[in-house]
């Protein structure tokens, strides 16, 4: 009975990670099929099983290398080809070379970027994440697909904005600047029931304009990482001035 068990508890991580793959090869049907708002959406419905299995793994402690691996794989697909392929056929196709070129940077980046993470996955990125994770700047993407579509607008005004975005994106995933990574968030440990009500209020916010939510959340969280970067290196500098006073005036004191 106890191998059994542990052995279903190996399966459920392993199938959330699975279910997050199917959305995400969807949503690359639904590239293809140009419909752009579905395939977005599929990106988001990622991203959330994405978040899930890590979850349910640490839960009931069955996490393991293979359900590592196969969850990197699972975001390179979702969260890197995914919205590379619907990034390009949405907004850059027309710059012909140029445009493919700059969804596979995006991609590269993407795995790159994974790479790192499973190497340092036990060190450096414990309550942060060391760049922009792939989900975070796949839902970027996802989230500006479904705000052109809540705008209505029929220009072309998102292939220029569109190649700034990725190119951001990209350097932001292999930068050094650090991300909140959600792990370890104490409120919801402590306090169940007004977790509770916050995450029930937060759904309700969403699905009262979900294109404009999720755009604006996404790009938060986008900023909040060379925000929180520069604050932490500027309480650096200050506390680096503050300890130099101080040894200059035990110095003249001795003196």
């Amino acid at each position: 009975m106890k191998r059994r068990k542990g052995k279903g508890i190996y399966i459920l991580p392993n199938l959330l990670t699975s279910i997050s793959l199917f959305a995400g090869f969807y949503s690359i049907v639904a590239t293809i099929d140009r419909k752009f708002t579905y395939a977005a959406i599929a990106i988001f419905i990622s991203g959330v099983f994405d978040m899930l299995d890590g979850r349910v793994a640490r839960m009931t402690k069955s996490s393991s290398r293979f359900g590592v691996e196969y969850d990197s794989l699972s975001d390179l697909i979702a969260f890197g080809v995914a919205p590379g392929l619907l990034v390009y056929i949405w907004a850059l196709k027309s710059y012909g070379r140029f445009g493919w070129l700059a969804a596979f940077l995006f991609v590269a980046c993407g795995a790159l970027r994974l790479a790192r993470f499973n190497i340092q996955v036990d060190t450096v990125q414990k309550k942060h994440f060391l760049g922009l994770p792939i989900p975070a700047a796949a839902a970027t993407i996802a989230g500006s697909v479904l705000f052109y579509s809540w705008l209505g607008y029929m220009s072309g005004f998102k292939t220029v904005l569109m190649p700034i975005l990725i190119y951001i994106l990209a350097f932001l995933m292999v930068s050094e600047v650090r991300y909140y990574s959600f792990k370890e968030m104490g409120f919801f440990k402590g306090k169940p029931f007004r977790s509770t009500v916050t995450a029930i209020m937060i759904l309700v916010i969403v699905f009262i304009e979900p294109q404009l939510t999720l755009f604006a959340a996404t790009f938060a969280y986008v900023l909040s990482g060379p925000v929180y970067t520069l604050a932490m290196r500027k309480k650096i500098i200050l506390e680096d001035a503050a300890r130099s006073k101080e040894n200059q005036a035990e110095q003249g004191g001795h003196r």
